[in-house]
């Protein structure tokens, strides 16, 4: 059940609703990926408008797509260099800042503290892997990094930019 006074608001160019007081009970999430996700959703760009955020989660999606990347979507969030101590014990431990996303292997804990940009990541997970809203937004995009870093593989041959939607420019690599 859900009890709410709502004001609208835009964000980017889409629309979305703000929750100013909310009684909510939300779905747990059970499917995995949806999980992995909204997970990366919510850490790479929670500060970012929708169009953002959507753009983020594209991004992961067309990895999965891609032959050179894991073929699930928590495989492509969690892909990292593995702690040699980790394996040694039997464990998948993700070497300190040697992930694909640095979210997951910075040392912080993942879980989410902000319910507001968590329920609202959940919801743009769910809307790209079942409704496909907004797929595509990248024009096929595998990488992408904040406007306020220059990541040595950009200027790489193989990587043309595709654009810059918020916060990040995104690139797709050509081979």
């Amino acid at each position: 059940m859900i009890r709410l006074s709502i004001a609208v608001s835009m964000l980017g160019f889409i629309g979305y609703i703000t929750l100013a007081q909310a009684e909510i009970s939300p779905p747990e999430v059970q499917d995995k990926d949806l999980e992995c996700l909204a997970l990366n959703i919510y850490h790479e760009a929670r500060s970012e408008s929708l169009a953002g955020q959507y753009a983020v989660a594209d991004v992961t999606i067309n990895r999965v797509r891609d032959r050179r990347y894991p073929s699930t979507i928590c495989g492509v969030v969690k892909q990292a260099v593995l702690s040699q101590w980790g394996l040694d014990r039997g464990m998948e431990i993700p070497r300190k800042n040697m992930c694909q996303f640095s979210w997951y292997c910075d040392g912080l804990s993942d879980e989410p503290v902000e319910t507001y940009s968590w329920l609202r990541a959940k919801d743009i997970a769910y809307d790209m892997i079942y409704l496909r809203k907004y797929s595509g937004i990248t024009e096929g995009s595998t990488h992408y990094h904040a406007n306020y870093v220059n990541p040595s593989w950009n200027s790489h041959p193989s990587m043309r930019l595709i654009g810059r939607i918020g916060d990040h420019i995104f690139y797709k690599e050509e081979y």
